[in-house]
């Protein structure tokens, strides 16, 4: 980089990763309690496999890691204190530090819930690459009171891996020919985007270091690799092509997963998760100003065994009653009573922006329409300002609406993980 930090040609990145971010967000809202204490935010015991969301430094500390098993982190460190996780606090501290980012570029790409990619190329009027990111970084921890670490690189992919040279609180400057010295020493499993299985089969080749894949034969490596080989070498010199990218691109769905918490084999019970996926699935649906022409209905059996059935609707739609009634009718016609149920899904498809659907307003729904869009947008302002739970519909309350309520309070927020991986607030 020049002098002032900014290079003649090229770009400069900035990697924001907020630092066991939940947990943070706790000790903020709650220090009395939390503040230095080994914590971790989990999901429901109660599930059939109660996992750790993610843990507290001093927690880490112990061996608590993200996924382990909430009893054997309880093995580790017998004092580890357990949140249920809470996604709408999440969700306004998430939009807290993004908002401090964007006073500084446009061009910010989100990621997750708690890191994003900022390009700060065009943000000379603000300092050097160093004195952004120490203001963002004290911003964010004067304003919010939570830590983040913050790589700064000529890409992306150093970006990513500098911000985890540091932590937490970290700063790191990662230029072009520090590669060598600062990574080439380190095992391939260390560098951003090479998983486990990669890792392996990397070391089958005798390639154990960064350095040796930056050196590797490309014959070797698409041989092994395919065209994938030659990316792993350039990732290994630090070279990625890969550009910020504010606008993400569109989404072909919207869906929710969940697994139960036994096998259901009451149509009931389905009938009832039906509803409170199809409540989040058109919430989410109405929030990107979307509608769907297509509901599909995931089912998983306790042998693991995954159907999906889909069907196109008259009309395209955002409200929770479509998408449920579509699924009912679905399960209806492709699934067996009482046959175990372990897993279900519903995914609104073939989407488009809500003010290009052509909705074909007939007699008896051109009255409904505006109703039910005014009573869906009471709905979801209800919710973003008092939480999910602020609105129920009978059906998802159940045939005991006292017991359901008592139950929320003492449970709050679960957390299901379904075995694909995704994780989703219900």
């Amino acid at each position: 980089m020049a002098q002032e930090g900014y290079p003649k040609n090229g770009r400069v990145i900035l990697h924001i990763d907020m630092n066991a971010f939940y947990c943070s967000v706790h000790e903020v809202v709650q220090p009395e309690l939390y503040r230095g204490q080994p914590i971790a935010v989990s999901g429901s015991v109660e599930q059939r496999k109660g996992i750790i969301v993610t843990s507290s430094y001093p927690a880490r500390a112990s061996g608590v890691k993200t996924g382990m098993l909430v009893r054997q982190a309880m093995r580790l460190c017998p004092e580890l204190v357990l949140i249920k996780p809470n996604f709408d606090l999440y969700r306004q501290f998430s939009r807290g530090f993004r908002r401090i980012v964007y006073d500084y570029s446009p061009m910010v790409e989100t990621m997750s819930i708690d890191e994003c990619y900022v390009d700060i190329t065009g943000s000379k009027q603000f300092g050097t690459p160093l004195q952004i990111a120490e203001e963002i970084q004290t911003r964010i921890r004067e304003e919010l009171g939570l830590p983040c670490s913050i790589g700064v690189a000529p890409n992306k992919l150093l970006a990513k891996m500098a911000s985890d040279m540091k932590k937490p609180n970290g700063l790191f400057v990662l230029r072009l020919r520090d590669v060598p010295k600062v990574l080439w020493d380190r095992p391939c499993g260390e560098l951003y985007g090479i998983g486990r299985k990669t890792a392996e089969k990397l070391q089958k080749l005798q390639i154990h270091t960064i350095g040796q894949l930056a050196a590797a034969d490309e014959g070797l490596l698409r041989k092994s690799f395919g065209i994938n080989g030659i990316a792993l070498k350039q990732a290994a010199n630090g070279i990625s092509r890969s550009e910020v990218n504010p606008e993400r691109e569109p989404n072909k769905s919207v869906g929710h997963t969940t697994t139960l918490p036994y096998n259901y084999t009451d149509r009931k019970e389905v009938f009832r998760v039906f509803l409170n996926l199809a409540d989040q699935v058109g919430r989410r649906l109405r929030h990107q100003k979307l509608m769907a022409s297509t509901v599909q209905i995931t089912i998983r059996d306790p042998d693991m065994k995954t159907i999906t059935r889909n069907v196109t609707l008259p009309v395209p739609t955002d409200h929770h009653e479509d998408l449920y009634k579509a699924a009912c009718e679905l399960f209806v016609r492709h699934w067996e009573p009482e046959k175990p149920i372990r897993l279900l899904g519903i995914t609104g498809q073939n989407l488009t922006p809500k003010e290009e659907a052509a909705i074909q307003l007939d007699l008896f729904s051109y009255e409904q329409q505006p109703k039910k869009d005014k009573l869906s947008e009471i709905m979801d302002a209800l919710r973003d300002k008092f939480g999910e739970d602020a609105v129920l519909t009978a059906g998802m309350i159940g045939d005991n609406p006292s017991a359901h309520i008592r139950n929320r309070k003492r449970r709050g927020t679960s957390l299901q993980k379904d075995p694909d991986g995704d994780s989703f607030p219900l």
